[in-house]
């Protein structure tokens, strides 16, 4: 019987939600499967892996063949390169002391680039909401600006007195005559 490791889809529309299962190949999508190793939440950010990994290593040792995506995923994870290991140990290329140290090394930097992307994530958020205060208290103050101007009272400046421009107006026709 050929087996895949494949994802199961549940979850809302828009919202969708996979378990990861050993099924058939013949088996429908969402249909019976052997055994279920774990769940996928794309939703989150960063996605949401939970694995049973043990589990998941005997399968693809056994010759489960993983869909595209359940490889990414099972990558990701480290279940493949677990494999491959294991499969130097059994060929005599490494010892099981070696593998494990080498398999301790590759997710001890797994982790870090993890750890540095959620860093990353929050730093950006952090950012976006500083910027966002900033540019609401602009957005306040012009506010306040325009409603202080049109409440306060209009001053009205004093036009010049009307003798002044009378007298103003004699000389300048003088001037103009004597020329």
């Amino acid at each position: 019987m050929a087996t895949k490791i494949r994802l199961q889809r549940h979850g809302k529309k828009g919202k969708p939600f996979y378990y990861i299962v050993v099924a058939d190949s013949r088996a429908p999508r969402d249909g019976k499967f052997i055994e279920r190793l774990g769940s996928y939440n794309p939703n989150t950010n960063p996605a949401t892996i939970d694995i049973n990994f043990d589990q998941a290593v005997k399968w693809v040792g056994n010759g489960a063949q993983p869909t595209d995506t359940a490889r990414a995923i099972l990558s990701y994870k480290g279940v493949l390169y677990k494999n491959h290991l294991n499969g130097g140990i059994r060929k005599g290329a490494l010892t099981q002391e070696q593998a494990e140290a080498k398999f301790e090394a590759w997710l001890e930097g797994k982790d870090a680039k993890i750890e540095a992307k959620k860093a990353g994530l929050s730093s950006k958020k952090e950012e976006a909401k500083k910027a966002n205060l900033v540019e609401e208290t602009k957005v306040k103050e012009a506010k306040a600006a325009a409603i202080a101007a049109k409440n306060t009272p209009v001053v009205e400046e004093e036009a010049p007195a009307a003798e002044e421009v009378v007298e103003a107006a004699p000389e300048s026709q003088e001037e103009a005559s004597a020329e």
